[in-house]
């Protein structure tokens, strides 16, 4: 489970705004936000078993974030790793909606994910477990979302939880990392009736319906917290989180944009 939540062109000073939480098993190998040593201008996560990223940004402006998309009827391991996607969208010089374009044609050798990448002012969602209409690229209009296992804005009591807690936070005149951490740091469980209008109705939908998990086993590895502001800097700040549910470490950066720059 994951929680991405997000503000898209709500803002002028702050035209993108993430607030996130990264959720895995704590026995997966995994390396804390870094610039990348072959893509200086990446900065990432990086999941070190598949060798790709969960969330990025570049100094060539763009942003990419992914999700599982939660489906028992997709357990099987698939050919590819969802992280690659959003490695390479943010290592290449195509725009987002041709990006998205050309992955249709393979979007079977991957899990269910859904997928989110930026590039300048435009910000482009795409999920393979959508259906009808739902099953497009489409870019988003200015708006505050949340995206977890399911598809965008599937109201999850920690996805409508974030969205509030994140809309008060844009209310303010001035937003900082540790607001934006809070926006996802509700350890609190969700009650079985807000979970059973979802469907969500096991002892494992419980223990992941928090928003920040604790447990040994799986739970909440990374929180990142990013915006950019009007002059297309990116303020991204990662907190590693360990198995307790403590912060082990924080990589905090300003990254410059240059549309193109490599």
């Amino acid at each position: 489970m994951c929680l991405i939540l997000f503000a898209h062109q709500v803002s002028a000073d702050y035209p993108l705004v993430v607030a996130a939480n990264r959720d895995e098993f704590h026995s997966r190998p995994t390396a804390p936000a870094h610039r990348w040593p072959e893509h200086p201008g990446l900065l990432a996560g990086r999941d070190l078993q598949a060798g790709g990223t969960w969330m990025g940004i570049h100094s060539n402006g763009r942003f990419a974030a992914i999700t599982n998309f939660r489906d028992p009827d997709r357990t099987r391991a698939a050919p590819r790793s969802r992280g690659e996607l959003t490695t390479r969208f943010l290592l290449t010089d195509t725009g987002a909606e041709d990006f998205l374009a050309g992955l249709m044609t393979s979007v079977d050798d991957y899990a269910g994910f859904s997928l989110l990448l930026g590039e300048g002012d435009e910000l482009w969602y795409y999920s393979n477990s959508g259906k009808g209409s739902g099953a497009l690229p489409r870019p988003l209009a200015p708006g505050v979302y949340g995206l977890s296992n399911a598809l965008l804005d599937t109201p999850w009591p920690k996805v409508e939880l974030g969205k509030q807690a994140l809309s008060r936070v844009l209310a303010g005149d001035v937003i900082n990392h540790d607001e934006l951490a809070a926006v996802v740091g509700d350890r609190q469980l969700a009650s079985e009736e807000q979970l059973h209008p979802q469907g969500l109705d096991g002892e494992m939908d419980q223990m992941l319906s928090a928003q920040f998990i604790v447990n040994p086993a799986y739970g909440t590895r990374a929180t990142t917290t990013c915006w950019r502001d009007s002059a297309a800097a990116y303020h991204w700040r990662e907190q590693t989180i360990a198995a307790s549910g403590e912060i082990t470490g924080t990589v905090e950066q300003v990254i410059a944009t240059q549309p193109g720059c490599g």
